[in-house]
């Protein structure tokens, strides 16, 4: 696959992550919404990747990892978010934490971190170099 294709494909997975996300926000299920927007960044970010090194696709869900592999400059307040939101992965899908995760998934919450996620996602896009 050619790498304007391979950065299409992953920025493709993520618009229908990013529809998805919307979608779940306020239906009581905020955390599969945030869930759904720490796989928009990582699907960004590996666009991003593909687009700026020529590694294969780290298989991680480490935003900040993937991040600094693709070569973007990270303030600390960016750090911070990336890694917050890095936890929503793991928080979503594991039993252990999932239950305590649901609970502070208020609607309010949810709908900060979405706001947060969303401006992380355009700034990411804002990134991608046009073919």
């Amino acid at each position: 696959m050619k790498k304007v294709d391979l950065i299409a494909y992953w920025l493709q997975a993520a618009k229908y992550d990013y529809d998805s996300m919307h979608n779940f926000i306020g239906t009581g299920e905020n955390h599969w919404a945030l869930y759904l927007g720490q796989l928009l960044l990582e699907k960004t970010l590996k666009a991003l990747l593909v687009q700026n090194t020529d590694q294969h696709i780290m298989k991680t869900h480490n935003l900040i990892q993937l991040a600094e592999t693709a070569g973007l400059q990270l303030t600390d307040e960016l750090s911070d978010q990336l890694d917050l939101i890095s936890t929503f992965n793991i928080s979503t899908r594991y039993p252990d934490e999932k239950f305590d995760f649901y609970r502070k998934c208020t609607t309010e919450y949810a709908t900060k971190q979405l706001q947060i996620i969303e401006d992380i996602y355009l700034w990411l896009l804002s990134q991608i170099k046009p073919e």
